[in-house]
């Protein structure tokens, strides 16, 4: 059994009787020194302890096959008719996706890009729409031309005014037309304009009536609009309220919907019977825009291969003047990826220098075509886009904490042939950018901590000895002067 005494023979910290040690005031402004030396060196060790040291690196996207890219957008159009305005994405992969309209909204607005009604929703595709047999019988004229002098006094006349605003020129018109007229002698029998004066059934040649078309913001041929009297009334923002027909084109289904148009108004007084509309006819029915520009904002989610987000005029039913299309237009925002949240940013600030300032490089830039290029001007935007993903480590795993996409932007027009379009090309880099936030462990803390307080102290001590000693050998040379 091992003794006590051997046991003791093995201490490091052997102890010095407290009537053998001696206090001074030397050693007592050093151990004041010493301390105060200690906790300022605690502060900057504990600060860098606090603080998260990065590396960045440029490393191959880890994106795996099948993810996709979102993009948020939200775009002004002062020119293009919500009415028409579509939505279109494709890619070098084959994907062609036309008018998408479960994640993106329309709101009409007007020149100065302010709102003026509600979303706006396209209702029914028109791209299935009977137009009946195609004939070549030609049919009297029952449609009245139109003219802007005429036009403005029988809209004040008739409580029902049907107006077909087409162009000669137009496939769908020329498609339209013998159904039109038919209709047309059919509600003149049944309801005659001066017996009955209930609805009249009119024309406008668009290629005539240029400034009357551009007035009830005409953009697709041919559209059939409805004008009520006395609901034709000035708005707020100093706009046209009137409805937009959106049914089939056969006889039947025109003359089906002026009938129903007709059926609530008293043939005498002509007020009408709220009670009495039919919800057949009203379905077809939808308020025109009361302005010809439109706001168009939402999301696609696309794959992360090339491709085109492009913006234009889109209807299966109309034709376009394309000479007439002016697609300028203000970028409000444009970004890929998920937005960050004004709360995330916040609390990332410390990250903030690594992730720069391109993920909206877009935002608030205005792209005016003012005619100075002539007509069938596309807009194009190139964009060539890079991401960068930011994650720590901890307990010896990886997280991410945050995943944004930053891009270049460079704009050009161009005259083409077709029709014109604001189209965004994208394309995005095969590498990432890498951000590791390295947080140093509690043991590498508490191991400089302890190197601080033994370093400080024993370095302390030994100052105090050699100043201790070196006093004691300047008195006994003083001392032995004086003997």
């Amino acid at each position: 059994m091992v003794s006590s005494t051997k046991l003791k023979s093995v201490d490091f910290y052997r102890k010095i009787p407290r009537d053998l040690t001696e206090a001074s005031l030397s050693g007592a402004g050093l151990s004041i020194v010493a301390a105060l030396f200690m906790m300022f060196l605690f502060g900057m060790e504990l600060s860098s302890y606090l603080e998260v040291n990065t590396t960045t690196a440029v490393i191959v996207d880890k994106s795996s096959d099948g993810d996709f890219l979102r993009i948020d957008f939200n775009i002004s159009f002062p020119a293009l008719s919500c009415e028409f305005a579509s939505v279109d994405v494709s890619d070098v992969l084959g994907t062609n996706r036309l008018n998408i309209t479960k994640t993106v909204r329309k709101f009409p607005i007007d020149p100065h890009l302010r709102s003026t009604g509600a979303e706006f929703h396209s209702g029914l595709a028109l791209h299935n729409i009977n137009h009946g047999e195609e004939t070549k019988e030609e049919f009297p004229d029952g449609a009245i031309p139109l003219t802007s002098a005429s036009f403005e006094a029988l809209s004040h006349h008739f409580p029902i005014l049907v107006v077909n605003f087409n162009a000669p020129w137009c496939y769908w018109s020329n498609r339209l037309k013998p159904s039109w007229e038919k209709a047309a002698n059919i509600i003149k029998q049944r309801y005659d304009p001066e017996a009955d004066g209930r609805v009249l059934l009119g024309n406008v040649d668009c290629t005539e009536e240029p400034a009357l078309c551009k007035r009830n913001h005409i953009q697709g041929y041919p559209s059939i609009r409805i004008f009520r009297k006395g609901s034709d009334l000035r708005e707020d923002h100093g706009h046209h309220e009137h409805e937009s027909y959106y049914g089939d084109r056969d006889t039947d289904s025109i003359v089906k919907m002026v009938e129903g148009l007709v059926a609530p108004i008293h043939p005498e007084t002509h007020k009408v019977a709220l009670d009495e509309k039919s919800n057949d006819t009203v379905k077809h029915l939808k308020k025109a825009p009361v302005t010809g520009g439109c706001r168009v904002e939402g999301y696609v989610r696309v794959k992360k291969v090339p491709g085109n987000l492009v913006i234009s005029a889109h209807s299966g039913a109309h034709s376009f003047d394309s000479s007439q299309m002016n697609m300028s237009h203000v970028v409000s925002h444009f970004s890929f990826g998920r937005m960050i949240s004004p709360r995330l940013l916040t609390d990332m600030k410390r990250l903030l220098p690594y992730l720069g300032l391109s993920h909206d490089r877009l935002d608030g830039k205005a792209f005016i075509n003012q005619h100075e290029f002539g007509a069938n001007v596309t807009i194009e935007h190139y964009l060539q886009t890079v991401k960068t993903e930011v994650i720590t480590r901890r307990s010896g795993q990886e997280h991410s904490l945050i995943e944004e996409y930053e891009y270049t932007a460079h704009s050009s027009v161009a005259q083409t042939y077709y029709l014109p379009v604001a189209k965004f090309h994208f394309e995005l880099s095969p590498m990432q950018i890498l951000i590791t936030e390295n947080p140093k462990s509690f043991s590498h803390f508490i191991t400089n901590l302890c190197a601080i307080i033994g370093g400080v102290f024993t370095v302390a001590g030994i100052l105090d000895s050699i100043f201790h000693n070196t006093v004691r050998l300047v008195k006994k040379v003083e001392l032995g002067k004086n003997i």
